[in-house]
């Protein structure tokens, strides 16, 4: 009797802890929805949809790019604590960055698709109560004769770093043209890739990231485009740890169906 009755307190239990939690992605998809970053209707469902908000909201903000609705970005939406209770979501990675690199830009706003420079952080809206996030997100961009906006390139970018994060090993190999200027070496294969990117996932398997500054954003001939951003990283293995923070810039190519593709990838230490 006295076991039915601790597992039916234990079930209810969990059910309200459930219930809290869906209440607190729901205050999170509300803030992010009159923020510009999610474009769906709350419904305390922490899909891919949702976990890619968040991974846009932390790039433009400097927070730690993973798509988890964790304590920093719970703060900067003015969640305060309330949130913690789901600091580590069922946050679908692999679904997140395709959702990031396939982009809802029939959702962005027609001034957010066109607006060559971000003047303004889209949080820092008047009358949110909050303050405004870090400068970090804002990006400086160049425009001559390319098609993709602002927005897509930053979550291309987002898109990008989470793949790196993403359990399948070499989830960003999706990235990469069939042969890339690659950190200096011309023309490398995409096995070559793989193999490079594996041998990284097994050496470093505990990684975050964050976006250091500024992006930039610069248009080249045949539709293709150079972006540069400083990327700050702590990777961890059993036996070692390193930190620091590099410019990374990519050189981005328009392939069929409107979307990017990696041709050229290099980066330098800057500390």
């Amino acid at each position: 009797m006295k076991r039915s009755i601790c597992a039916l307190l234990l079930i209810n239990f969990c059910c309200l802890l459930s219930v809290v939690a869906d209440e607190n992605v729901r205050a999170a998809q509300t803030r992010l929805r009159e923020d510009g970053f999610y474009f769906a209707t709350p419904d305390g469902v922490y899909d891919s949809r949702t976990a890619a908000a968040v991974t846009r909201y932390q790039i433009r903000h400097g927070l730690q790019i993973n798509g988890k609705l964790d304590a920093s970005i719970a703060k900067a939406l003015g969640l305060g604590s309330a949130a913690s209770t789901v600091s580590e979501p069922p946050a679908p990675v692999a679904g997140t960055w395709r959702q990031l690199r396939n982009g809802e830009q029939q959702f962005i706003p027609a001034t957010q698709k066109s607006d060559p420079v971000a003047k303004k952080s889209p949080s820092a809206k008047e009358g949110t109560g909050r303050a405004p996030a870090a400068d970090s997100g804002r990006v400086a961009v160049e425009r001559k004769s390319n098609d993709f906006g602002l927005e897509r390139v930053r979550d291309y970018v987002g898109a990008f770093v989470l793949a790196g994060l993403d359990p399948k090993v070499g989830s960003e190999l999706e990235f990469f043209a069939d042969r890339v200027d690659y950190f200096g070496e011309n023309q490398v294969s995409r096995e070559r890739i793989r193999r490079d990117l594996r041998h990284y996932d097994s050496r470093w398997p505990e990684r975050r990231f964050w976006l250091a500054g500024k992006v930039d954003i610069r248009a080249l001939p045949k539709q293709r485009l150079r972006v540069t951003f400083p990327l700050r990283y702590e990777l961890r293995s059993p036996s070692e740890k390193a930190s620091g923070t590099v410019r990374k810039t990519l050189h981005l190519e328009k392939t069929g169906g409107n979307d990017l593709v990696i041709i050229a990838v290099n980066e330098k230490k800057i500390r």
